[in-house]
């Protein structure tokens, strides 16, 4: 059987890649500086200015969205997978840092108080993440750098820390070289720290030095065992190693709220805070939805408003209360790399407090779930190659298998922002694999869900090593190879499914038949990123509501699919197989099993 192969041709992202990986082989941090040529080169669809004198907004804007802000005082970067890795390599006093986040990127980072920011990676996606980010952030700061060194400009913005009027806010991007908009987009990102932000980088130019502690294939593997330990640990009552398990790649928040009926409780409460939030931005979503209440699933714009809403004084302690009360437990990462998971038993779910949506048949027929011994496993969504270590670690002591849903954004090449995406076959760069698979999920499946956007399914998807390797050259010929979707996890997924199905490693450079897998698999991608559209990049603005409404239609699509296939589960079983499995498991739960405390 012949096949299209979607190869690059892009030399210069090769070249790119090759090059930080060779540097990083060093015992020794390196300069990245030694990267920004062939960064330039590629001329990356997210850094599509890079060579101009003028700041390029949208990347800038990326990239601290992506990383802390203490980033401003960073001049040493070190990457390594667990605690251990970076006391063995002499950083013994790690974990009294200083924790610190990235508005729009998960990654668990520590900062030492100085210039040196602790970056915990799970795979080789990470560094293939990283980099790009940091090399556009140095290019960027040294292009504001030049611009800031006139004293006219320093004057001007002197004059703008002192009142940003909205002359002022004119005057600061003429001189900066952006639009009012993009520095309206940079004031957002940066908050209150923009003025000492633009004030240090006024001072001096940046020159980042990286360092790789350990970058092999077991230190990943380690970093997984001890993630899933803690999973395990952390349900002492459900041996996961005997329940049929339905695992799901989403987020930490859409499926709790769906089961919980904590958002629906406090329905009333949650709107009188968006009334009195002063939140403009918030209150006219607030406004749009409910002027095509008769077309919309308002329940969506509940959970939207949610995020905010548990900001309130004991909201989310109240939240966390009634989700256990339900049988959903959250499980946080503690000591690598930054994945929530989340466990969640069927039998204590409240039928009567779901969302409505998810009621696959009536009531009657949703009892039997009450008896179900299977678990949800629901996790945050990786990145990259870190789906294939987290499902090849879970597939080890999971033997009743299920299921596998991913639910992400894509960026795509014939649809628009929140257009929800289906994909039957995957061309993954990491394996250079084409993978055929029966997606378990059509359009009919999502579109009862959606109002705002639509669905389009039978669609072919490529998993790239990262946003920003990728260029117009590389994007084109994707989409004349009728390559739709772009995204990072639906093959390294599917390299692990390989590895739960057959007797070896997944290949690479084949065509997998993947139809004889003997569960449900199911990939459902919306769409955050137009990139063969201009300025309709990740780095040009955020999703808001138009993003939240295909998260939750997809989420209701899968937690439907689940249901329905548990209860025919459950009917094929005699009852007499499942009274001997319920007491099973009683004893195995109620007994002081240690199997489940070892790896």
């Amino acid at each position: 059987m012949d096949r299209t192969v979607p190869k690059t041709g892009s030399e210069e992202i090769e070249l790119y890649i090759r090059t930080y990986y060779s540097l990083l082989r060093s015992s020794h941090a390196v300069q990245l500086d030694a990267l920004v040529e062939a960064h330039v080169a590629m001329n990356s669809s997210l850094h599509v200015n890079a060579r101009q004198p003028k700041p390029d907004a949208s990347a800038v804007f990326y990239a601290i969205m992506r990383l802390p802000p203490c980033m401003a005082d960073v001049d040493l970067v070190v990457m390594g997978q667990t605690d251990r890795v970076f006391r063995d390599y002499g950083y013994d006093d790690i974990e009294t840092w200083t924790p610190v986040a990235a508005p729009a990127r998960r990654r668990r980072m520590m900062f030492d108080g100085k210039h040196t920011l602790a970056t915990y990676i799970a795979s080789r996606s990470d560094i293939d993440d990283l980099i790009p980010i940091l090399v556009a952030y140095q290019i960027e700061w040294n292009k504001l750098h030049g611009l800031l060194q006139s004293i006219s400009v320093q004057a001007i913005l002197a004059a703008y820390s002192a009142n940003a009027t909205l002359a002022r806010t004119a005057d600061l991007a003429h001189v900066l070289s952006v639009s009012p908009d993009e520095l309206s987009r940079l004031q957002e990102a940066w908050g209150p720290q923009m003025i000492p932000t633009l004030e240090k980088i006024a001072r001096a130019p940046k020159r980042i030095m990286l360092r790789l502690l350990a970058g092999t294939y077991i230190n990943y593997q380690r970093a997984m065992s001890d993630w899933w330990s803690n999973v395990r640990r952390s349900v002492p009552s459900v041996i996961l190693d005997e329940r049929p398990v339905y695992f799901v790649s989403s987020n930490v928040h859409a499926i709790p709220n769906l089961l919980s009926g904590f958002a629906l409780q406090e329905e009333d409460e949650i709107l009188d805070y968006v009334e009195r939030a002063n939140d403009p931005a918030l209150k006219a979503e607030y406004d749009y939805v409910r002027v095509r209440e008769e077309l919309n699933n308002k329940n969506n714009f509940l959970y939207y408003a949610l995020r905010r809403y548990s900001t309130l004084p004991d909201v989310d302690s109240r939240r966390r209360e009634v989700e256990q009360s339900v049988g959903i437990t959250r499980v946080p990462s503690l000591h690598g790399f930054d994945i929530e998971a989340q466990v969640i038993e069927l039998n204590k779910l409240d039928l009567d407090a779901i969302d409505p949506r998810l009621m696959c048949c009536g009531m009657d027929g949703m009892e039997p779930l009450l008896d179900s011994d299977a678990v949800i496993v629901n996790i945050d969504y990786p990145l990259g190659m870190a789906a294939y270590h987290l499902l090849a670690k879970i597939s080890q002591y999971v033997t009743r298998m299920q299921g596998i849903y991913v639910i992400g954004k894509a960026a795509t090449l014939n649809a628009r922002v929140g257009d929800v995406l289906i994909g039957n076959v995957v061309y993954d760069e990491h394996s250079q694999n084409s993978y055929l698979f029966g997606n378990c999920f059509t359009a009919s499946d999502v579109i009862p869900y959606l109002t705002l956007t639509s669905v389009l399914d039978n669609q072919k998807v490529v998993s790239v090593r990262g946003t920003f390797l990728q260029n117009a050259q590389y994007m084109d010929v994707f989409y004349r190879e009728g390559y739709s979707i772009v995204e990072m996890e639906a093959g390294p997924y599917l390299s692990a499914v390989y590895e739960m199905v057959r007797a070896q490693r997944h290949p690479v450079d084949e065509i997998v038949n993947l139809y004889i897998a003997p569960f449900d698999i199911g990939f459902l991608h919306y769409a955050s990123d137009t990139p063969m559209s201009k300025g309709r990049n990740l780095g040009a603005g955020r999703l808001s509501y138009l993003g939240a409404e295909p998260t939750y239609a997809t989420a209701v699509a899968a937690l439907r699919r689940i249901f329905s296939q548990e209860l025919a589960r459950l009917r094929a079983e005699s009852p007499r197989s499942r009274q001997a499995a319920g007491k099973k498991r009683a004893l195995g739960d109620n007994g002081a099993s240690s199997a489940s405390d070892q790896d």
